[in-house]
């Protein structure tokens, strides 16, 4: 009986244990200025994640608008502590200067806070966003774009998912702006 009753006990602490946010794995992608980002880079503070690409013709303008509108209200409200981080769903084409002109198409309050991500494989992305953000990368054999989800991701300052929201209609972005706050208490 004292063996079924641990075995239980591993089996709920193990099952709990997946019910908690993971920190999301290791990587090292190059941003829109050149430069090298990594998880750890980005410690500390929380961040808004996103899957875009630049030659999207539907869901990503207004997504990169959205972030756009949530960093204004960052900025009115004195918050700095945060940063805005992109992965392209298209790194073939997107590459960092392309993603640097994509970025001046839209009014952002401050550029160096953003850091729209390349530097691997359709197929490598495609598995990232699976395994660490539940989310779907699909590249369209049949045309230029990249099937996605419009989800943006709020990470807290240890690279975990705190709260997620939809990044494309009826964005929360009061929510969003104090759901950062709180993360900066």
């Amino acid at each position: 009986m004292k063996k079924r009753m641990a075995l239980l006990a591993i089996a709920v602490l193990l099952l709990l244990s997946a019910c908690g946010n993971e920190t999301i794995e290791d990587f090292s992608y190059t941003n829109q200025r050149g430069e090298t980002v990594t998880n750890d880079s980005l410690k500390g503070e929380p961040w808004i994640a996103a899957f875009v690409f630049t030659n999207c013709d539907t869901v990503c303008p207004p997504m990169t608008a959205n972030l756009a509108s949530i960093q204004e209200q960052l900025v009115d409200q004195g918050i700095e502590d945060y940063r805005i981080v992109t992965f392209s769903v298209d790194p073939v084409s997107d590459t960092p200067e392309k993603m640097q002109e994509y970025l001046a198409k839209y009014s952002v309050a401050d550029e160096s806070k953003w850091n729209l991500l390349t530097g691997y494989t359709q197929p490598e992305i495609a598995e990232f966003a699976k395994d660490n953000f539940q989310a779907f990368v699909k590249d369209d054999p049949n045309s230029d774009q990249v099937v996605h989800g419009t989800t943006f991701y709020l990470m807290d300052g240890n690279g975990e998912i705190a709260e997620t929201y939809d990044g494309y209609i009826d964005v929360p972005i009061d929510t969003i702006v104090d759901d950062i706050a709180k993360q900066l208490d």
